[in-house]
């Protein structure tokens, strides 16, 4: 039996929070990564017996389209499966029901699912230097909860329809500090960027910040007045911390 990770995590929250919970299980992890616009994800291969994690952010209460579509692609053959959404203390709302049905239209068994905070990743000041020591006790519990099961998990919250999917409002723009290595747009997960100019399509991008994480010369930046104005926006619902849930039969 392998252990495989599953993971969209432009910013490196979600992987985060997925090695915490996978390295219960074993010390040496197959790793898939959905971020990875150029990969054949039809062609990976899952055994029945293998168990798997799956991990994605939540972006404004949803699953990233991309990461969805690529999750579907890859042939479940009923290995058990656990649902990980990572969220910066704001809301995760549809984001794991959404996750559940790509993963069942893929061929998992969804034996659990999680819902974990992380440091938000245009917002820092929310949820700060989250998964800590408290988070990742919690995690380990949850993980040898999961362990000991093989029962399908019945009880994960969201709707459907889900809520309506929101348009990228925080487009990173390319600085004088550019030196064009193009490093951005070979690690843009939805190829939003163009690799001569290195400007980002507002149609196309995903606001997942990774540009803005990778970039060597710190050349990426979003407008600080919209991001002031977004914090404002949810600093009320990011007011309390939350808590990591565990969701079984």
């Amino acid at each position: 039996m392998r252990t495989i990770e599953i993971i969209f995590s432009p910013t490196g929250g979600t992987e985060k929070v997925a090695h915490i919970l996978s390295k219960r299980w074993s010390d040496a992890p197959v790793q898939i990564d959905l971020s990875d616009a150029k990969a054949a994800f039809s062609r990976c291969e899952i055994d029945k017996e293998d168990m798997v994690l799956v991990a994605m952010p939540s972006f404004g209460g949803r699953a990233p389209a991309a990461a969805i579509e690529r999750l579907k692609q890859i042939p479940g053959n009923g290995a058990n499966c656990t649902l990980v959404c990572v969220y910066g203390n704001r809301a995760y709302e549809d984001t794991l029901v959404e996750m559940e049905d790509a993963a069942k239209a893929a061929g998992f068994h969804v034996i659990a699912a999680i819902a974990a905070v992380a440091e938000h990743s245009i917002m820092p000041q929310y949820a700060a230097n989250r998964p800590d020591l408290s988070d990742e006790k919690q995690l380990a519990e949850f993980s040898n909860r999961i362990a000991a099961r093989n029962s399908t998990a019945t009880s994960i919250p969201g709707n459907r329809p889900y809520k309506k999917s929101g348009k990228a409002g925080l487009v990173p723009k390319v600085t004088k500090r550019c030196d064009k290595c193009g490093l951005c747009a070979e690690k843009c997960p939805v190829q939003a960027i163009d690799p001569e100019r290195f400007a980002a399509d507002s149609q196309t991008c995903i606001s997942c910040m990774r540009c803005v994480r990778q970039c060597p010369q710190n050349a990426r930046k979003v407008s600080g007045i919209m991001v002031s104005i977004a914090s404002m926006a949810i600093k009320k619902a990011c007011s309390v911390r939350k808590e990591n849930e565990l969701f079984l039969s």
